[in-house]
């Protein structure tokens, strides 16, 4: 039964009137689903609403959690450089590659030279505006994986491309310079012009002293007393007790001894009061520089801390010139002639210092650098260079073949460096300009390597004294003697493999009676044989081979009241020069040996207004090959004014036919090599 609503509509007239109606019938069911709809309506709509609003407020939440965040963004990138980055594909085998690989690898070398050729020398590197452009990642750990290789030649050329590398992101060095093992770095060192960011620097003291330290002062004194207090160095026990304050009784039975004296350092001893940073650190300096000389001790130093507190002195006296620097990196060249210490040396980062030093223009700092990366480097090297040998040239590796030894010994008051350096110039300095060279502090390293190719350059270095009032050490006097220093400088040689090779000695005044010496001794004594028979020249400056007057001046002059062991052996006539002279005149004619020598005709300032002839003519002439006199005094007659100079030129011209000779004659036994240096 279907039931119907009827429902009528009525329109009234504005008078309330009706004016029609009309009748309509609705059923239940189309009222029920209009409702329904009408529902649905309203839940479509809220529950938008609700979405909405939840997204809002979501969205409002984050945005507030991360204003509140503190970005670390602006850190990244140097962090990400920090890290030691592990690449997850392997590098293909070294012989293995395929040709796209090969073809890959070899058009990067070709882009990457072509940019140095051209955009390399006139913008910035393209790495800065393009990172990752001009990387390979897979080319540098080839390069690390061939420096490891078992054939030396493999690892010598990684080392070399290695060290070419100077457009490269920072992150690439700190990767080689945490990958890459001691060996490696220390051929990078010894690369020239290797980039610093290949080695990472030391790590900071925990204090840092700034001038002289009462605290760092008495941490030396303490390494002194840890180590052995016995030695058959008298200079080794004679400092450290300096450095202790307790030498007052040594000062005491010393004081009274033949040619004994009271310098300022027992002045020092005898007051036993609490002596000054700086004089204290000079002793104890001194003592851990015998030390380092005495076999075995160098590990003693190391394994009570010696490496990180010489490195904290270093940092406390960066000036290049300063003295307490200069022995530091002495002692720390001392410690390197020692292989079992190598790796602690890497480890305790002074080998970027050592690169630093050995960058360096001022010719004393580089060359004590250099000695000790040339004893840190076993790849390349030639023997170990003790203390007291000093490496003029080369200073890095090189692929020029060494074929000769060139030596260097200064005389009396000289030194390894300073008596080597160019003539000085009293008036104005010379103009600068195209056609002026600069001055140079080291003329062998300066003229003579370039002209004569092929050769290493040595000098010999030792303490020498006028008197006995300026000798550092009194308790050495009986080691100054010509025969005492010959063995002593021959041992020297033969650790630093001179012999080898064909030798040119060069020396300046009482050093040519050294040389003499060791000539005579070398071909007495078998171990040392060698050494004279691989020499094939020798050049004299001013040598008295018949005596000087100099010995003659401590009658006259107050200061020379107590002439040295040194001044004594000068005297005119003197008979142990005469059987040293005869002993040299048969071995030069007994081996044929060249023979050039020079000799003064000015008179040199000695002391306050005395000048005199130091060495005469008739004593500089040994008798023997060619004699020219120059118009120069005593300490310029090894000094050239000049490359043009007719005193380097003869040197250079000598010193070419003897190596040229030593080649010929087939006696290159260790270095290898051939040609002709003309």
């Amino acid at each position: 039964m279907e039931m119907r609503f009827t429902l009528r509509l009525v329109v009234l007239s504005m008078s309330g009137g009706p004016i029609c109606s009309r009748f309509f019938s609705v059923t239940p069911l189309n009222c029920k689903a209009k409702s329904r709809g009408a529902l649905r309506k309203y839940a479509a709509l809220a529950g938008s609403v609700l979405a909405g609003g939840c997204v809002f407020v979501t969205y409002e939440a984050a945005s507030l959690r991360l204003a509140l965040q503190i970005r670390t963004a602006a850190v990244d990138v140097e962090k990400l450089k920090s890290y030691i980055y592990i690449d997850t594909e392997p590098p293909l085998p070294l012989g293995n590659q395929g040709l796209p690989e090969r073809v890959r690898a070899g058009l990067h070398r070709l882009r990457r030279r072509l940019y140095e050729a051209t955009l390399g020398r006139l913008w910035k590197p393209l790495d800065d505006i393009l990172p990752g452009a001009n990387e390979d990642d897979r080319r540098l750990w080839q390069l690390l994986q061939k420096s490891r290789s078992a054939q030396r030649s493999e690892r010598l050329q990684a080392v070399q491309e290695l060290a070419s590398a100077h457009h490269w992101p920072d992150y690439q060095y700190r990767n080689v310079a945490q990958a890459s093992d001691a060996r490696t770095l220390v051929g990078l060192a010894r690369s020239r012009d290797v980039d610093l960011r290949f080695f990472l620097p030391p790590a900071p003291p925990l204090r840092s002293d700034t001038g002289p330290s009462p605290a760092l002062a008495e941490e030396l004194r303490a390494l002194v007393a840890a180590l052995p207090q016995r030695s058959e160095d008298s200079c080794l026990h004679y400092f450290t007790s300096l450095a202790l304050r307790d030498g007052y009784e040594h000062v005491e039975a010393q004081r009274d001894g033949p040619g004994c004296f009271e310098t300022s350092e027992f002045l020092y001893a005898q007051t036993l009061s609490s002596l000054a940073p700086e004089r204290a650190e000079a002793f104890c300096l001194h003592a851990l520089l015998h030390h380092s000389m005495v076999p075995g001790h160098g590990k003693l130093m190391v394994d009570r801390g010696a490496l990180r507190l010489l490195l904290r002195l270093y940092l406390a006296r960066r000036d290049p010139a300063h003295k307490a620097q200069r022995r530091v990196t002495r002692i720390l060249g001392n410690l390197a002639a020692c292989p079992e210490l190598h790796g602690q040396i890497h480890q305790s980062g002074w080998l970027r210092l050592l690169v630093e030093m050995s960058q360096s223009p001022q010719v004393v700092q580089a060359c004590h650098a250099a000695r000790a990366l040339a004893n840190l480097d076993r790849e390349t090297a030639h023997g170990t260079l003790v203390d007291g040998m000093f490496l003029l040239y080369p200073l890095h590796r090189s692929s020029e073949e060494v074929s000769a030894d060139v030596l260097f010994v200064h005389g009396l008051l000289g030194g390894g460096f300073k008596t080597w350096r160019q003539q000085d110039v009293e008036a104005a300095p010379p103009k600068e300009g195209p056609e002026s060279e600069a001055y140079t502090h080291c003329w062998p390293k300066a003229w003579l390597a370039p002209d004569c190719p092929g050769i290493r350059i040595l000098s010999l270095d030792y303490d020498t004294h006028l008197s006995d009032w300026k000798t550092k050490c009194p308790a050495e006097q009986h080691r100054r003697s010509l025969a005492s220093r010959s063995v002593e400088m021959l041992e020297k040689l033969r650790l630093a493999g001179v012999g080898d090779r064909p030798l040119v000695w060069v020396a300046h005044s009482m050093g040519g009676l050294l040389v003499k010496k060791m000539l005579s001794d070398a071909e007495r004594l078998p171990e040392f044989r060698q050494v004279v028979e691989q020499t094939h020249g020798v050049v004299f400056y001013s040598v008295p081979h018949r005596g000087s007057r100099l010995a003659e001046l401590s009658r006259n002059v107050g200061y020379l009241l107590f002439p040295s062991v040194e001044v004594k052996e000068l005297g005119r006539d003197s008979p142990r020069l005469k059987e040293l002279h005869a002993a040299f005149t048969a071995l030069v004619q007994r081996r044929r040996l060249r023979v050039l020598s020079f000799g003064e005709t000015r008179a040199t300032p000695v002391h306050g207004l005395i000048r005199m002839l130091v060495v005469p003519l008739h004593s500089s002439d040994p008798g023997v090959g060619q004699f020219v006199a120059l118009d120069v005094n005593h300490l310029n007659v090894c000094k050239p004014p000049s490359r043009d100079s007719l005193l380097y030129q003869r040197t250079m011209s000598f010193i070419r036919d003897c190596v040229n000779e030593g080649r010929a004659e087939g006696g290159n036994n260790g270095g290898g090599g051939g040609g002709s240096l003309t």
